[in-house]
């Protein structure tokens, strides 16, 4: 099945419920979209986060890049850290969609941890069709 995090209906499963008590704290993800090196920001590059649970497909976040090529600070359930699991600390593994038009899909996979800021950058080249005609891949 497909849920949606923030659907009230999705709130009030069992599965809603077992996710938040296997991922009771949070951490949080930046997403930077560049090309050129970090030179251009993309603007309004589609993101969206989900996380694959007791096989379910959840998704988090669904958003866009503002004009530099950000979204700042989601805030994503993680697994608690205990003494017992710090040299290997409990982490969950959430997929980071990048999308814009037909010419950009990538995905990238990414891990989190309680109280623990990741930084996802997302590059994107530039493709050259035709002498003078530059379009993003």
């Amino acid at each position: 099945m497909n849920y949606n995090f923030n659907d009230n209906n999705f709130k009030q499963t069992e599965i809603y419920k077992s996710f938040i008590n296997s991922n009771p704290t949070k951490g949080t993800l930046s997403i930077r979209a560049y090309s050129a090196n970090q030179a251009i920001p993309i603007e309004g590059l589609n993101i969206i986060i989900s996380t694959e649970y007791q096989n379910n497909t959840i998704k988090m976040y669904e958003g866009k890049t503002n004009n530099s090529g950000v979204i700042e600070n989601i805030s994503l359930p993680t697994p608690k850290l205990s003494n017992s699991n710090l040299t290997t600390p409990n982490t969950i593994t959430y997929t980071v969609r990048a999308m814009q038009t037909d010419k950009i899909d990538e995905s990238y996979k990414i891990n989190m941890y309680e109280n623990i800021s990741v930084i996802q950058t997302i590059n994107i080249g530039p493709q050259t069709l035709k002498v003078g005609v530059t379009t993003w891949q």
